[in-house]
């Protein structure tokens, strides 16, 4: 494998973490901060592949391609996405995504039965349902409390990640795919590989599915399907509008898009909505790359995170929420000034 495309990857990551940092060092949101994280762990994986293409991989490098780039960037990226969307009811969403990621983690060790998982994946489980259960309850009485619960669900998780990726022994030091090159982590622990499930799902799922909510959030609206997640109605209508919500939703997004990209052609329309399609869609490839390297289809790899690194960037850049100015990060060197939303005179 050539070292160019992880190495251009790990620069794009690196210099979209360094912009983040510097604009939350003026603003000090916590998405931006929690994106600039992501982002470093994206550029530390790509790097460890591009230094690997160049000289070999070692055992240190696997382990740190390992819980950068398949355990944690995921998480913290989706994370940003969901501290952005605190005043929303997007939890009611990230509580189903918690609970499938949970059973998702009890399917994949019926199926791959990792001997040495012992009692994780029923403890991930009881977590993740448990963790779905708080998310859910607060969106409920609408407390913007419930990011702070997914934080600690990733963190935890993050913490635990990173003292197994460097404690357990490996059977060997790597295992490579012969075709391509490219590292195959089969070689880690069932307790290990089984976090995965709960950072992936749920991230990944935050930032695809969180960036198209905030479009739609910020887009012209065509509701062809009516529901109401108004809290104070009766248990069983809101059971019902809730249930309806998952069908409506992607129904009524659909509807809006031509009202969206004639505002987008008027110059009328909030650069959040083709912002957050771009990460959206920066978001899908990243995890379809990741779900073919995770059965052994590791070729496209390499290709599907440079083009997800690039969708990010761009969308990133097209938010005015995320970048009022484009500048030279830690300096006072403006390449733009400062940005106005369509129509609104807010920056």
């Amino acid at each position: 494998m050539s070292a160019a495309l992880p190495a251009l990857t790990a620069t794009l990551a690196f210099v979209m973490a360094i912009a983040l940092l510097d604009q939350w060092r003026e603003r000090r949101q916590p998405f931006q901060l929690v994106w600039a994280i992501g982002m470093g762990f994206f550029g530390i994986a790509s790097g460890c592949e591009a230094l690997a293409a160049a000289g070999g991989w070692n055992e240190g490098l696997y382990r740190t391609w390992y819980l950068t780039g398949a355990v944690l960037t995921a998480g913290w990226l989706g994370l940003g996405t969901i501290l952005l969307l605190a005043r929303t009811r997007f939890g009611y969403a990230i509580a189903l995504s918690l609970f499938l990621a949970g059973v998702f983690t009890i399917l994949t060790q019926r199926r791959y039965n990792y001997p040495d998982a012992g009692s994780a994946p029923i403890l991930y489980f009881i977590g993740a349902g448990l963790l779905a259960l708080a998310v859910a309850v607060e969106t409920y009485f609408q407390n913007e409390r419930w990011p702070a619960f997914v934080a600690i669900g990733i963190g935890a998780a993050s913490i635990l990640a990173l003292v197994l990726t460097f404690t357990v022994p490996l059977a060997a030091p790597y295992r490579l795919d012969p075709a391509t090159g490219q590292p195959i982590a089969d070689l880690f622990p069932g307790s290990l590989r089984l976090l995965t499930p709960f950072l992936n799902i749920t991230g990944g799922f935050a930032l695809a599915f969180g960036a198209l909510f905030s479009a739609w959030i910020f887009m012209p609206k065509k509701r062809v399907l009516a529901y109401n997640l108004d809290p104070n109605q009766k248990g069983d209508h809101f059971l019902f509008n809730l249930l309806i919500s998952i069908v409506a939703l992607p129904v009524n997004f659909l509807a809006s898009l031509p009202g969206a990209l004639a505002d987008l052609v008027r110059g009328r329309l909030h650069s959040r909505v083709p912002a957050t399609l771009l990460i959206a869609l920066g978001g899908f490839v990243a995890s379809a790359g990741d779900t073919l390297n995770r059965f052994g289809i590791t070729g496209p790899f390499a290709v599907a995170k440079l083009l997800a690194v690039g969708l990010l960037l761009a969308g990133f850049l097209v938010s005015i929420e995320a970048f009022r100015e484009i500048r030279i990060p830690f300096t006072g060197i403006r390449l733009a000034g400062a940005r106005r939303e369509p129509g609104t005179g807010r920056s």
